[in-house]
């Protein structure tokens, strides 16, 4: 799978996200790690909260970071075939509450983002670009239904998404980013691009607790109190339905594999999407044991160093 391939080499990624807090800070992760991290552009999809407010959050979390030069695209505002689904109840209604961040001066790009992804990958050299999908899949997939020619060129997909020995969190079965657009990510996984899957197994084990989320506050910078005030809103959600010691950081995992992926252990398993099923739609059916000795086509974490990652988070994003 390449996983730990070019250690020396800056990885050219686009993040395709729809911010959410926890979107917020991977985008934040990215931007503050640029001797590993070359940061191409950042393509927003409808998920967590409507398009309207995943673009422009993206641009308000760039701008806070001083980077207002990193190119923000709007992409697809519905899933493929299915009703968009979206989850205020978790991010508050702009998708960021408790950060309180002005309204973004950079300018959206006119360009689509579906444009975006195959333009900058049929420019590159093969192998080289890694798409970051931390949301619904919607953007990456109509990308390479448009566009197959870019399959080459892209190295890996680095997401976040699923659950295999976890339940869902969305459904019984399902994580929230599959289920919003299961389709767009059963054509990912049948692309045949190498594909590193970050589901609520790992994510559910990088907790902010109260005190991680102190050292955030203990920042005393711009970025820092942020972060505090935005997963101070996040954590209570996840604190009180699933009793856990503070809230996951869900789509930071993705950035932080990219700049070490030590930190995470887990398989090479076969990965496929359950579309049809009603009771089951977004489920991630992933092969742990091998039973039906299938191709792999997927590299599954499942366990984190969550000391590590969380030095990691706080030394990078103390730069900002």
């Amino acid at each position: 799978m390449g996983r730990f391939s070019d250690p020396m080499k800056k990885r050219k990624i686009i993040i395709d996200c729809d911010p959410g807090q926890d979107d917020a800070v991977a985008i934040l992760l990215a931007l503050a790690a640029t001797e590993d991290i070359d940061l191409l552009g950042i393509t927003t999809v409808a998920g967590n909260v409507p398009l309207a407010l995943t673009e422009s959050n993206a641009r308000r979390i760039c701008e806070l970071a001083g980077r207002a030069d990193i190119p923000v695209f709007a992409g697809a505002s519905q899933p493929l075939f299915r009703k968009l689904v979206t989850a205020e109840w978790i991010h508050g209604k702009t998708g960021l509450d408790g950060a309180n961040l002005p309204d973004p001066q950079m300018p959206l790009q006119e360009k689509h983002a579906v444009s975006f992804l195959v333009d900058t990958c049929l420019a590159a050299e093969d192998n080289s670009i890694t798409l970051c999908p931390i949301g619904p899949m919607t953007n990456v997939a109509l990308a390479i239904m448009q566009a197959p020619q870019i399959i080459p060129k892209i190295k890996e997909i680095v997401c976040m998404g699923g659950a295999v020995q976890e339940f869902g969190n969305t459904t019984p079965a399902a994580e929230f980013n599959i289920y919003v657009d299961p389709h767009a990510a059963n054509v990912v996984v049948e692309s045949g691009i190498p594909i590193v899957m970050m589901p609520l197994d790992v994510t559910h084990k990088a907790l902010v607790t109260p005190e991680r989320l102190q050292k955030f506050k203990d920042m005393q910078t711009p970025v820092g109190n942020v972060c505090g005030g935005m997963l101070d809103f996040f954590n209570r959600f996840d604190m009180s339905r699933y009793g856990f010691a503070g809230g996951p950081l869900h789509d930071p995992c993705v950035v932080a594999y990219l700049i070490d992926p030590h930190i995470f252990s887990g398989r090479s398993v076969n990965l496929a999407i359950e579309v049809s099923s009603e009771l089951t739609i977004g489920q991630t059916v992933v092969d742990w044991w091998d039973i039906q000795e299938k191709p792999k086509n997927a590299f599954v974490c499942d366990s984190l160093d969550d000391d590590r990652f969380f030095d990691l988070l706080f030394t990078r994003l103390g730069r900002l």
